[in-house]
This record gives C-alpha cells, structure tokens and sequence, in this order.
C-alpha cells in the first residue's frame, strides 16, 4: 500500500511539473504550437517519465521511510515531543524573519535566503527542543512537585484546624497513662490544660492525707513530662468561669466553648458529659479496647490474692489490671489455680471477668 503511494504521489508530482515547466522548455526549442495543447502534452510526458522512474526509485524511498518510522518508533517521546516543538519554534522564527525579506525587493534575499533560513532555524530549534529535553523536563516537574506540595501543606493547614483541643481533667492526669498515649501520637491537636485543674492538682498535691499527695504529686510530675518530654502541643488555658463552683462543670462548660474533646477517667464526668453532647474520651475505654478477648469457656491460670465481696469468693488479677473472681476461690488464697470463665463484664470503669475452678467443671 505504501509503495502504491508514493507511485502515485510521484507521477501527479512529474504531471504537475510537466504542467508547469514544458512550455518554457518547448519556447526554447521552437516548439510553441499549439499553445493550449503544450502544458498537457508536458502534463502526459512528465507523468509518464516519473511513472517510469518510480520502478527503481519507489524502493530507495519505502526503504527510507521505513527506517526513520523504526527510529522514531523507538525514539523516547519526550525526544519527540521536545525536538518537534523546537523545530516548530524554528520555523515560526524563519516565517517571520521571511516576512520582512519579502518587503526588500531583492530577489536573492526575498527568494534565495528564506529557504536557507527555514533550513538552518529548523534544524536549530529541533537539536535545542532535543539536546536540552531533560531541562524542560526537569523545569516542568519541579514546577509540579511546588503546586503538589503548596496544595499538600494547605490540606495539613486545613486537618489541623479541624482537629479538635484534648482538655485534660484531674482524674486523667494523676492516672498517668495520658503521657504514654501523647507519646505514642495516638491523641492528635493541642494538649489544653486548664488552670482551675492545675489549682486543684496542687490543692491535692498539698493535702494532709499521704495518699492524696503522692497522687496530687505524681499530676503535677505528669504534667513536667508532657511538657518537657513528650512531643505534644500542652497548653494552659488560664480563663476560669467564676459563676461555676464544681472543677467538673467547668471542665464541660469550657469543651463547649472551646468545641474540643473532654479526655477523663472519671466514670460520673463521662456520663455527665454525654448528657450534655459533649464528646468524651475515656483511658479506661481505650485500655478496655485494647486488652485480650477473654471468651466464656475459656481456661487460664489465676493466682488467688484475696478474698471477694461474697461469700467464697476468690479474688485474681491478670498482668494487665483486670479483676478475676473466682467461685468457690476463698479457700485458695496464696495458690495458683485454673479456672474457666464463665462472664465477662466491661464498663468504663473496668473490665470484670468471673470463673470458676476446673476442678468443679469436672465434678458436675
């Protein structure tokens, strides 16, 4: 298909040179009649000589043709894409630069020079499009990471002021595990630490019962950590709401106006603060979501402490905290014992589990 073409293009190209160019030649030999009859006979004659030629001359032009469609098939499409563009920028420099030579009137610049120029500024500009290629490329990618990361530093300016304040309450703070959580980057915005909790920590801290110091204390050390080792934003907020009396009430009052997130251990502040659609982080919760699931059936092996509330009650603890009792444990107290559980139970306050000994599952 592709040598028919080009059979053809190259006789309608010998007819239109025939067409154009044989009266000239047929004037020079003295041949001028008939007059309309001349570009014709040129149109047949020069069609019929490149038809003749295109025998031997076809194949040098396919085989030409497909060498470059393989290089270019082959080549990189950047290569591509930046040498054409610089080839087209050179022959729009060479058409303007033509357009004044026209208005000169001298043949040799307005017709011999522009075909130079179109040459010489088309080949400049594909070999600078394909010699600097990685340049371009390297300006436009640069120019992209810049847009991505100012979007991405603007979508990071726009969570952060979506994450809501975490305001710390008394219970939560003398707990401790509130700093190993900060630590972990599990709690996200600002740490705010209110005064009047502040006031109440050193009020405890200060108290006449051993007891209540050593955990006021133990606050006030959890508090140097967060500010001092634990990669958190902590902040003091040092308003109070003097029309309010109870520590509890202005720590809701202030998550309203702050639109922040109460984080408490204390198990009344918590329902309290539902109540009131105020939105509440709870440690025991997330102690509570995190430990093993323990399953009714299963067997473990429990050290019995103490005695429980009820009568024959045993009471265990796992490494974690969570509470065992154990039936018919009392008698084992200062023994290791296996068990099987029977229930589990688990509020905000804690998680209980309850058994019984393997030894009464076998009897019965």
């Amino acid at each position: 298909m592709l040598k028919k073409t080009i059979q053809l293009f190259i006789v309608v190209a010998g007819g239109a040179l025939g067409y154009l160019y044989f009266p000239k030649l047929a004037s020079l030999v003295g041949f001028e009649e008939p007059e309309w009859l001349i570009p014709f006979i040129g149109l047949v004659l020069g069609a019929i000589i490149l038809f003749i030629s295109t025998f031997w001359l076809v194949d040098y032009v396919v085989n030409g043709l497909k060498v470059i469609e393989e290089k270019l098939v082959k080549a990189p499409v950047a290569d591509l894409l930046f040498g054409s563009l610089g080839l087209i920028v050179g022959l729009v420099l060479a058409f303007l630069v033509n357009i004044y030579l026209q208005g000169l009137g001298n043949p040799l610049l307005s017709e011999i020079l522009p075909i130079f120029l179109m040459v010489i500024l088309g080949y400049l500009g594909f070999q600078v499009g394909f010699k600097r290629r990685n340049e371009f490329v390297s300006l436009l990618t640069m120019n992209r990471k810049e847009t991505k990361s100012a979007e991405a530093e603007q979508i990071d300016k726009n969570a952060s002021a979506n994450i809501r304040p975490k305001i710390l309450d008394t219970s939560v703070i003398i707990d401790g595990r509130i700093a190993d959580i900060c630590e972990t980057h599990f709690l996200e915005g600002s740490i705010i630490i209110p005064h009047f909790v502040l006031e109440e920590l050193q009020h405890i801290a200060d108290s006449s019962d051993v007891l209540k110091r050593n955990r006021g204390r133990r606050g006030l050390d959890i508090l140097n950590r967060l500010q001092k080792d634990v990669p958190v934003d902590v902040q003091i907020y040092e308003g109070d709401f003097e029309d309010i009396q109870e520590v509890d009430s202005k720590l809701v009052k202030l998550t309203k106006v702050m639109n922040g997130v109460l984080v408490t251990n204390d198990f009344n502040l918590n329902k309290v603060s539902e109540f009131q659609n105020v939105t509440v982080l709870n440690i025991n919760d997330l102690a509570n979501a995190v430990k093993p699931v323990v399953l009714p059936g299963e067997e473990m092996n429990v050290h019995i402490i103490k005695a429980g509330k009820e009568d024959k009650q045993g009471v265990a603890y796992l490494d974690d905290g969570t509470m065992i009792v154990v039936e018919e444990g009392k008698n084992q107290i200062g023994n290791s014992l296996d068990v099987i559980v029977t229930s589990v139970l688990q509020t905000s306050a804690g998680r209980m589990i309850f058994a019984k000994p393997k030894a009464m599952e076998k009897a019965q």
